[in-house]
């Protein structure tokens, strides 16, 4: 895709929504962290109703340590893989109070040290909060990146790179959320609504199906 054309996409979704912002529901910087890590394979719709009632009484790395394994599972069993995901975040709350004074770390390579902290959760950690340029992969900003045309590549690690590369820097601290909104309500993966999106005459997908 032609950088006019990707240009002219964000342009479009600024004008809809100047200041998109991450769907998750958080108090602090630890909660935001927690809760991107439950919403691995899981929705945002899904993880906020968990959450609720987690951080009203549990918003610290040292009252999810007092809680403890089992006592965080209770609160968040009803998301995909919570097993897993209590055991890492109460291996996070121990790493953070044992070597970062409780705080989320606002580096890339401290972040992605931490139990249950990949690529993706680093990357929206870094934007959400701390304003970094980044670009976080998804499976929404996957999808409509590649059906607009931004990027071809066949994992997230290099449909990152390709849309670093193509994106203007300064669309760069909204971009991943005006991508994942845009899939999360008009790119769906399946029946996309092609119809409705205000971006359609600059995407290769609604070019190609509509021949």
């Amino acid at each position: 895709m032609q950088a006019e054309n990707v240009n002219k996409i964000f342009e479009i979704l600024r004008h809809i929504d100047n200041n998109p912002k991450t769907e998750l529901k958080y108090t602090n910087n630890f909660t935001l962290l927690v809760a991107v890590i439950l919403s691995a394979q899981a929705t945002d719709v899904g993880v906020n109703l968990a959450t609720k009632h987690l951080f009203t009484s549990y918003n610290t790395p040292e009252q999810i340590l007092e809680l403890g394994e089992e006592g965080l599972k209770n609160y968040i069993k009803s998301i995909g893989l919570f097993k897993t995901k209590a055991k890492n975040i109460i291996a996070l709350c121990r790493n953070l109070v044992d070597n970062y004074s409780s705080q989320v770390p606002s580096s890339f390579d401290e972040l992605i040290k931490l139990p249950g902290v990949g690529r993706k959760t680093a990357n929206v950690v870094l934007n959400c909060l701390f304003g970094r340029p980044t670009i976080a992969i998804d499976t929404h900003v996957f999808r409509v990146s590649k059906r607009l045309g931004m990027a071809s590549s066949n994992s997230p690690e290099k449909v990152e790179r390709e849309l670093l590369e193509i994106i203007d820097k300064k669309w760069l601290h909204y971009a991943h959320n005006w991508l994942i909104l845009l899939g999360r309500y008009v790119c769906v993966a399946r029946k996309p609504r092609c119809s409705t999106c205000p971006v359609k005459q600059y995407c290769e997908y609604y070019t190609i199906t509509n021949l």
